[in-house]
């Protein structure tokens, strides 16, 4: 009976003793970017993306394609033309972007007395809330900020175009609360004015009365002399 042979890799777990796979998605890879993609680059520029991020998302839906050394001999062509469409298109919304940018659109919720809401206000409620008081039919998509959760006053980003990105206000209040504050707002104009004639009238009317005593006065005083010349 042979001994057997005695190996350095009793216990090991298999393919440990390999160098570690690098795993799907993880490495990264240089790609020429066909069109502008927000918070990554403009057309034409080079970049190195996750692996997953180019061959799931870039890749397929046309934003970019491998840098190979002819992809990135085109990338000069790439960036003049898309400078020139994007100028272009800045120039055409424009108008939408300062519209946008004077845009103040309100929400009236239900939120818990430390200022959390019973949900949270989506960008779908933000875009449907612009067109609705606007007009304006903005991409959900582009709505760049995530639900707001708390009461206040907030600076809402909308994409246009990846250098065109205009803030909309947005007002999230309490059910009820906004409604007392105009009211209270428009009420002292409202006061003010009776108030005023008050003040006129209580001032004019002091002084007719004050005239009258001083008549009557000088006219009692006067008629107990002209009865003694008279006497006389």
């Amino acid at each position: 009976m042979r001994p057997r042979k005695r190996t350095n890799n009793q216990g090991v777990v298999p393919f440990a003793r390999y160098p570690t796979l690098k795993r799907k998605g993880l490495t990264s890879m240089r790609v020429l970017l066909l069109k502008d993609v927000y918070k990554l680059g403009h057309a034409g520029d080079v970049k190195k993306v996750a692996d997953g991020y180019a061959r799931n998302f870039l890749i397929p839906q046309r934003l970019a394609t491998l840098a190979t050394p002819g992809a990135v001999k085109q990338s000069e062509t790439l960036r003049q033309n898309a400078a020139i469409v994007r100028a272009k298109l800045n120039e055409e919304l424009s108008g939408v972007a300062e519209k946008l940018n004077g845009l103040t659109i309100t929400f009236a919720v239900k939120a818990g007395e430390t200022g959390k809401l019973y949900g949270s206000v989506t960008p779908i409620q933000i875009a449907d809330e612009i067109k609705r008081t606007s007009g304006l039919d903005v991409d959900r998509r582009n709505v760049g900020h995530q639900p707001l959760r708390e009461l206040g006053e907030f600076k809402v980003p909308v994409r246009l175009t990846t250098d065109l990105i205009p803030q909309v206000r947005v007002l999230i209040h309490r059910e009820g609360e906004v409604l007392k504050s105009a009211a209270a707002v428009a009420a002292p104009p409202a006061v003010a004015a009776p108030a005023n004639a008050a003040e006129v009238a209580e001032t004019e009317a002091p002084a007719a009365p004050a005239e009258t005593p001083e008549t009557g006065e000088s006219t009692e005083a006067e008629s107990p002399e002209m009865e003694s010349t008279t006497s006389a």
